[in-house]
Formats: C-alpha cells, sequence, structure tokens
C-alpha cells in the first residue's frame, strides 16, 4: 500500500469551485478527509491539483492500438495514463465481425483486472457516407442480432457502440443497446434531423465526436447536429485538438449544451505520445504529418493524435474556457456517463486517489492514479 501524504498549497479544483492554497490527503488508494499524522506532506503551491482525466473514445498511443495483442492495449494505456487519463474506455475500429467478436473478450479480460473501463465499439455499424477512417467493404447495417453478438462477446464489459442510427436496425438496435445498460452513441452517421431525434428517444445518449462525420449544421436541414446539442438527455463528446474542431464550434457546443454536457475525448489513434510517420488504423493506413493524422489513400482525418493533458491546456489557454468547466469535460462527466462518479470524476474523500498535478501554464507536472505516482511530480 502506498504511504500516506497529503499534497499541500496546489489552487485544488473542486465540485463546488476552485480551493486557493488547498490540501489533498491520500490513504492508501483512496482520498481522505484526514490524513495519517505521520503522513508525507508534499508542497505543491504554484500548481493546479485537478481530478484524472477519463477519455471515452480512445484507440491507442504509444505506437500500439486495441486491435492488437493484450501487451499492446496494456502500452496504450501505459502512454495515456502518463498523460493524465486515469481511466480509459478502450474502443476498436471497423473490422470483421467474428475479429471485432474476438478483440472483445481479449479487451473484457483487461477491464476484468481494472486497466479500461470498457470496450467502445466505433463501426462497423455505420454509414458509408460518413465513415471517415472505416473500411467501407466491412460496413453493415446495424441488425441487433450482430450488435448483440458484440455485446455478449464482451462479457459484460461493453460499455458504448457508435451506430448510424438511420440504417435498417438502427433504431431496434439503439433499443437494444439501451436494454443491456450500453450507451448507444450517434455517430458517423447521415441522419436528418427528425431521425436523430428518433434515435434519440429510442435511448441515444452520446453524440461520437460531435461535427465529425455527420452532416453539417444547416438552416434548412438542421441535421443531427441541432438534434444533439439541443437535448438535455445526450452527453457531445469533442476533440480538441485544433484539427477537428474550429474554436467557434466548440464554443457553440459549450454554449448550447452547456458545461455539464460535454465531454472532452481524445480519438486518439497508435501515433499518440510517438510521433510523426505512417500507422495503421484497423486495416487502413495512415500518415500521421505535423501531429495529424489522415488516410493515405483520400486523405480523411484517421482520428488523431492528441492526449488529454494537451487537450486541458487547450481549452484553457486557447479556448479561454473557466477551468472547473474544463474539469468537467475531462472527468466529471464523463465519470457520471460511466455510471462510476461514485469513484471516479472529482476530488472528494472515498474516491479514487485519480489526480492530475499542472503548473501555472497548465503543463503536466505529476498523474497519480489510485493512490500511486504514475508521473512522480517534479518539484522545484
Amino acid at each position: 500500500m502506498a504511504p500516506s501524504l497529503v499534497l499541500a498549497g496546489a489552487r485544488v479544483v473542486l465540485p463546488t469551485g476552485i480551493v486557493d492554497d488547498g490540501r489533498v490527503a491520500v490513504e492508501g488508494r483512496r482520498i481522505t478527509d484526514a490524513a495519517d499524522a505521520n503522513a508525507e506532506v508534499v508542497d505543491v503551491s504554484g500548481h493546479w491539483l485537478v481530478p484524472g482525466f477519463v477519455d471515452l473514445h480512445n484507440h491507442g498511443g504509444g505506437g500500439a492500438s486495441f486491435s492488437g495483442t493484450a501487451d499492446e492495449a496494456l502500452t496504450a494505456v501505459r502512454t495515456h495514463r502518463r498523460h493524465g487519463t486515469t481511466t480509459l474506455v478502450a474502443s476498436t475500429v471497423t473490422d470483421d465481425l467474428d475479429f471485432l467478436a474476438g478483440q472483445a473478450g481479449l479487451l473484457s479480460e483487461l477491464a476484468e483486472q481494472g486497466d479500461i473501463a470498457g470496450i467502445h465499439f466505433e463501426g462497423p455499424f455505420i454509414s458509408p457516407c460518413r465513415k471517415g477512417a472505416h473500411s467501407e467493404e466491412l460496413l453493415r447495417d446495424p441488425d441487433p442480432a450482430d450488435v448483440r453478438k458484440l455485446i455478449d462477446a464482451a462479457h459484460g464489459r461493453a460499455t458504448m457502440v457508435t451506430l448510424a442510427t438511420e440504417l435498417p436496425g438502427g433504431l431496434d438496435s439503439v433499443r437494444l443497446l439501451a436494454e443491456h445498460g450500453v450507451i448507444a452513441a450517434v455517430g458517423h452517421t447521415d441522419a436528418t434531423y427528425e431521425q436523430t431525434v428518433a434515435a434519440i428517444d429510442a435511448g441515444a445518449t452520446v453524440a461520437t465526436h460531435l461535427f465529425n462525420a455527420m452532416p453539417a449544421l444547416g438552416h434548412r436541414s438542421p441535421g443531427p447536429v441541432a438534434a444533439l446539442l439541443a437535448d438535455e438527455r445526450v452527453t457531445v463528446e469533442l476533440i480538441n485538438d485544433g484539427t477537428h474542431l474550429h474554436p467557434a464550434a466548440l464554443e457553440l457546443a459549450f454554449r448550447h449544451a452547456g458545461a455539464d454536457r460535454v465531454a472532452f475525448i481524445t480519438d486518439a489513434m497508435d501515433a499518440a505520445g510517438v510521433g510523426d510517420g505512417r500507422y495503421l488504423l484497423g486495416p487502413l493506413e495512415v500518415e500521421v504529418s505535423d501531429g495529424v493524422a489522415r488516410l493515405v489513400e483520400g486523405g480523411s482525418i484517421a482520428g488523431s493524435t492528441l492526449t488529454l493533458d494537451r487537450a486541458f491546456k487547450r481549452a484553457v489557454t486557447v479556448d479561454r474556457l473557466p477551468v472547473p468547466d474544463v474539469v468537467r469535460a475531462l472527468s466529471a462527466n464523463p465519470a457520471r456517463l460511466l455510471g462510476r462518479y461514485d469513484t471516479i470524476g472529482s476530488l472528494e474523500s472515498g474516491k479514487d486517489a485519480d489526480l492530475v498535478l499542472l503548473d501555472e501554464t497548465f503543463e503536466l507536472r505529476g498523474v497519480m492514479r489510485r493512490g500511486e505516482w504514475v508521473v512522480a511530480p517534479q518539484l522545484p
């Protein structure tokens, strides 16, 4: 068990607001109200202390993906932990249904061990019109029997399925997912406004990377964006890397949906934390140049190389969002969506000691997960 310690002097972001010169006490793996009398005191004055980040949508990092072996999946997990993501949902990409079912079994074991928080199937039940970096020949309509095959293969660890709900079987699949406690996400869709409203009424509760891989907002054909932003039952994912979204689009989402309905995600592929070069995203070849991932054939954006510490810094320093709102989008909101806000998502007594230390410029300086330092703080 990790020794008791107190992190003292930071600006601590709590659900109730920012506490200057705050203190967070850690006993074992959890945050506690009062530290042991012999606890180590670490002076973190001049820093921010925020909850560990929760990524709902992540395909890989560190040169590895969640479409490979268990060791490769763990490489991706560890890469993102070093950037503050203490809870991560592993996302697959479109592939053969049997392959995805096999991958679900592998990833379910990692979820059982606590290495990942669950599995997100992005594809193959998506629109060929909005496929993005997914292999068109492997796409299929969301037949409920096929959807059921994947969630069964995940052994209770399926967290989310992204669907083009306008396709045949889409609404029935949404209802099936809702019945089984799996999040139905609208994404990679060519749906109309009316079709999107029907999907939400059927039980869809997430917009997969809002604005991306869906029709643009139109004044006569408002499409899915308007429906997803307007409905209070929906959490909207945003990729805040400066490539996927114009700052005005991000501001629109925050202003219209509100800070309690936004979840920043990475949609990271295996180049995250590595650098430029050639990679694979599922069966498709990707070229990463200047940190932007695009398909070699066709040039579509292919996920991102984002880490959530960079998303945090950009949100505060470029988008000028209030720090508590950014913390909601990176920690509290996704934790609630996963049904895990009782243990993660905020710096409250009794919760896991998952926390991130940032300096005055919002550069990451330390990461703790369950009371253990992943990145030990480098303090003057």
